[in-house]
């Protein structure tokens, strides 16, 4: 069991969820506002990703996301910050024409993904590991666009959170370990329920688990009504957590939830089985993230990995 838990809070994400929860942040200052009040209720972590103010859709605009780290950064509370670089991956096949991306489909090169990292100098960013039947869509990430971000991400100095969706990510993520593109101890995020991916399941969360390096940090989570179980199950495994509006609405059965509340849900867990949630302060120390007040320098912001 991991009795010091990095607790995550996943405010927003990208998908078609704003009208069917009104908590769900849109504009850069809800999303900043949602990632001040999950910091004000434990957590330890921030994954942000930005949406069009006007529709709520998938936005990739760098103006947001230099908004929402400012907001976040000048408010008077502590979190690590983890800016996606997953977006702009989504395929739809034409119907007409399958050989061409129909309406929905939002690709982005490595170097595109990788701007507001590079601008911004988060603590964390996500590199998602790999290609993968997402819903009805297809989630593109070819073995060399992998390669090529890695670097981009090495050389910004920023820790990448490696997104795992299967068994087959798990392994070309330590293939990219293998090949000098991972510093450090590598951090995991083994992404569980999402179709057609690896199950929301203990078999699942264990089997990719036990792929993992000697060295690795990792955390896991569930989508939906698995969420808080994926916790529970993560924690015993020796594992971090993950929550929030990106990957759950509900905190039960029928009553939508905020990001803080299934912070504090998440947190009063976790202290039920014996651990407590590590302060920023700390997941920086224990992952042995850069100093987010430093444009220039990727040391790390306290001592060396715990």
């Amino acid at each position: 069991m991991n009795r010091n838990v990095i607790l995550t809070c996943a405010v927003t994400g990208a998908g078609d969820t704003t009208g069917k929860n009104p908590h769900v942040p849109i504009t850069p200052k809800q999303i900043a506002n949602d990632c001040i009040t999950a910091a004000k209720a434990g957590a330890s972590v921030a994954h942000i990703h930005v949406r069009d103010p006007e529709t709520g859709g998938i936005s990739h605009s760098l103006d947001h996301f230099r908004e929402v780290m400012e907001r976040v950064r000048e408010a008077n509370v502590d979190i690590v910050m983890n800016i996606t670089a997953g977006g702009g991956g989504d395929w739809i096949p034409d119907a007409q024409d399958p050989t061409r991306g129909g309406p929905g489909t939002d690709i982005q090169t490595p170097a595109q993904r990788h701007e507001p990292v590079s601008e911004l100098l988060p603590e964390l960013c996500t590199l998602d590991c790999g290609s993968l039947n997402f819903g009805d869509m297809v989630y593109v990430n070819p073995a060399d666009w992998l390669r090529e971000h890695a670097r981009l991400v090495q050389a910004a100095g920023v820790k990448p959170e490696l997104e795992c969706f299967d068994l087959g990510h798990v392994w070309f993520a330590r293939q990219l370990q293998q090949e000098g593109l991972i510093d450090g101890d590598p951090l995991y995020q083994l992404c569980l329920g999402i179709p057609w991916g690896a199950e929301a399941d203990t078999e699942s969360m264990l089997a990719m688990r036990n792929k993992l390096p000697e060295n690795a940090h990792w955390a896991a989570f569930g989508i939906g009504r698995h969420q808080m179980p994926m916790v529970a199950q993560a924690v015993l495994l020796g594992g971090h957590a993950r929550v929030g509006l990106e990957d759950n609405l509900f905190l039960k059965k029928g009553i939508l939830a905020t990001n803080g509340q299934l912070v504090e849900h998440a947190a009063t867990l976790i202290d039920n089985l014996g651990g407590r949630v590590m302060t920023p302060a700390e997941t920086r120390a224990h992952l042995n993230l850069r100093d987010p007040h430093s444009k220039h320098s990727s040391a790390p912001a306290t001592g060396g990995q715990a």
